[in-house]
């Protein structure tokens, strides 16, 4: 696996795949930076060798060039972060970003338009990677949110750098942070699955059965199981049609000895509001007209137990709507049990859109061995898939 530090990039352009799709407010500020500076180690070290930046990626979903989506939007903050200047190119190919490109000195950043401004990106087309290719020397390949697609800039460009392109240290942790839960875990391994849906994560289940000894199971995806167990949920989320599913991953975690483990009591509530009415119950006995929209005490005892004594955990997915001040307490406490573990030694993997959100919303981030910045990568990767963003730099 080439990484940076096979690479000395002395007075070399080093043309880079990165995530910078950002979200932006009305006043185009950028308000979660996270993805940029989480691409700085890269920059900093092609610079600190004497080498330039080349910065490619998407911003939204454009259809054609639409001034909203415009990276230029992001220069300030990508400057304030950087620590240099970014210059900016109008557009990702042509002569505009040839230009712009061969008039890049040692120690300059340059940020092309985005990506997606043209069609050709997301098809993959092989003339419109060669031409991204044209303007750099060695392909950087630091964007995980974006190795699951097939795309020009991410996978497409690497056939033009048969021996020049290499992983960002981004990317490069993000698929050894994986491996280290998929492959090189140390025992116990505990799985925690939150989110409403388990036809959402039944690849992912079914994929990690064989390499944990725990699994967590929480959120909506709760009722399901539960109802299936022949329980009653009132008006809980629930997937009728997976009920069968369900039974069959219990049946199958018991042949492969893995414990399962479902919350026994929930915070219910009357009405999905954070002012509705609450009372804690038996997970099997919902009163008709309240729902299970938390886990309650005795689960999270049960929960704690078992996350203290892992030492590996993989957690993705809420334990219930923490977006609700209200019904967010499972959630924070099963946040301060991993992030206890992981003092003590555990490694601890975080992924998957809310469950960042969450560490992140409650101050845990920096409790964790590792939050993963790619949500659809992260569950192809879960899911035993191959990434092509991955491959294309191995082959």
């Amino acid at each position: 696996m080439k990484t940076l530090q096979d690479f000395n990039f002395k007075n070399k352009k080093a043309l880079i795949r990165v995530d910078f799709n950002v979200p932006l407010d009305e006043n185009f500020n950028v308000t979660d930076a996270t993805r940029i500076e989480a691409a700085k180690p890269t920059i900093d070290k092609i610079l600190a060798d004497g080498g330039s930046v080349i910065l490619m990626s998407h911003l939204g979903r454009p259809k054609g060039v639409e001034e909203k989506y415009s990276l230029k939007h992001i220069l300030k903050t990508a400057s304030e972060i950087l620590g240099v200047p970014v210059k900016f190119a109008e557009d990702c190919i042509g002569a505009v970003a040839k230009n712009a490109a061969e008039n890049l000195n040692p120690g300059e950043v340059l940020l092309l338009e985005n990506l997606r401004f043209y069609k050709e990106e997301e098809a993959g087309d092989v003339p419109f990677a060669k031409e991204l290719a044209s303007l750099g020397d060695i392909y950087v390949n630091d964007a995980f949110g974006t190795a699951h697609r097939a795309h020009a800039s991410t996978t497409i460009i690497a056939q033009f750098f048969p021996n020049d392109k290499c992983f960002g240290t981004l990317l490069a942790k993000e698929i050894e942070s994986l491996n280290r839960v998929l492959k090189n875990s140390e025992k116990p391994v505990t799985a925690v699955l939150g989110g409403s849906k388990v036809s959402s994560k039944i690849t992912v289940i079914e994929n990690i059965l064989d390499k944990v000894d725990h699994m967590i199971i929480g959120g909506g995806m709760t009722y399901t199981f539960v109802k299936a167990l022949g329980g009653t949920i009132g008006d809980s989320i629930c997937e009728d049609d997976k009920q069968e599913l369900a039974l069959d991953i219990l049946r199958l975690a018991k042949e492969k000895g893995v414990q399962i483990h479902i919350p026994v009591d929930v915070v219910a509530a009357n009405a999905f509001s954070n002012d509705a009415q609450t009372q804690i119950v038996d997970v099997t006995k919902i009163p008709d007209g309240w729902q299970g929209l938390d886990a309650g005490p005795k689960s999270l005892e049960n929960f704690k137990k078992v996350i203290l004594e892992s030492k590996t955990i993989l957690w993705n997915g809420p334990l219930g709507v923490f977006e609700m001040p209200t019904f967010a307490n499972g959630t924070i406490e099963l946040g301060n049990y991993i992030a206890e573990a992981t003092e003590k030694g555990a490694f601890s993997l975080v992924g998957g859109g809310d469950s960042v959100s969450a560490v992140k919303k409650f101050g845990l981030e920096d409790k964790m061995s590792y939050v993963s910045t790619g949500g659809g990568a992260m569950l192809e990767m879960l899911e035993g898939r191959v990434l092509p963003g991955i491959v294309a730099i191995l082959e």
